[in-house]
């Protein structure tokens, strides 16, 4: 079983524009949004991924990855769930700790998070003074309800 731990965070100012070590496009739609799972189909770049994640226990969730070839994610995205979110993630390291930082574009403009995976969930970090409110486990905030 594959696990995902990771907190979130809105961001609060631009103050990591300076610290982004690299940035990619990245596009995701879902072909499934229930509460007990979720079924996502991303690009990022020329690469493409099918993704299923479990239901949310506070930070942790099952999740798998897998790489598919990119002509099968834009036919999946025809399957998908209307619209196709579009974001820009920004990846940022702050004493040791890597940080993805998504930017999204159209109608949830002008929305920025910041994410931060875990080993545990109990693993003490810094926040970076770009962070804000933490979202964790606020579904409002999962991608698959944005």
């Amino acid at each position: 079983m594959s696990l995902e731990i990771e907190h979130k965070y809105l961001v609060r100012n631009l103050s990591f524009i300076d610290m982004v070590s690299h940035s990619e496009t990245i596009f995701q739609g879902y072909l499934s949004r229930t509460p007990d799972r979720v079924v996502r189909v991303r690009t990022i770049g020329e690469r493409a991924y099918l993704t299923i994640k479990g239901v949310n226990h506070g930070d942790t969730r099952i999740e798998f990855e897998y790489s598919i070839p990119l002509e099968d994610a834009k036919q999946l995205f025809t399957l998908c769930q209307k619209p196709i979110l579009k974001k820009t993630r920004h990846y940022v390291e702050f004493e040791g700790f890597k940080w993805e930082i998504d930017v999204y574009s159209g109608y949830l403009s002008p929305l920025i998070t910041a994410e931060i995976e875990l080993p545990t969930s109990d693993t003490p970090y810094p926040l970076p003074p770009f962070v804000g409110k933490n979202i964790t486990g606020d579904p409002r905030y999962y991608n698959s309800n944005l």
